[in-house]
């Protein structure tokens, strides 16, 4: 397992940047279903929400396919 004291200054950026990310991505994602009405969603609500909380691609696929345009 790699520690975070072995982690390089840049790798350890690298790491925060992509942390910071997934979890800007995840709020505007659940946010955005929060707010948005049922009839203009594609599928459960519920659905959504946890597909959301998969790294990266659950809140891309969200956007993408999720919401009615």
């Amino acid at each position: 397992m790699i520690k975070w004291e072995d982690l390089t200054p840049a790798q350890r950026g690298v790491l925060i940047g992509a942390v910071a990310v997934q979890i800007s991505l995840a709020v505007s994602a659940w946010s955005d279903l929060a707010c948005r009405p049922a009839a203009e969603v594609n599928g459960p609500k519920a659905k959504w929400a946890g597909i959301i909380a998969i790294n990266f691609v659950g809140p891309i696929v969200y956007f993408a396919r999720g919401r009615k345009h």
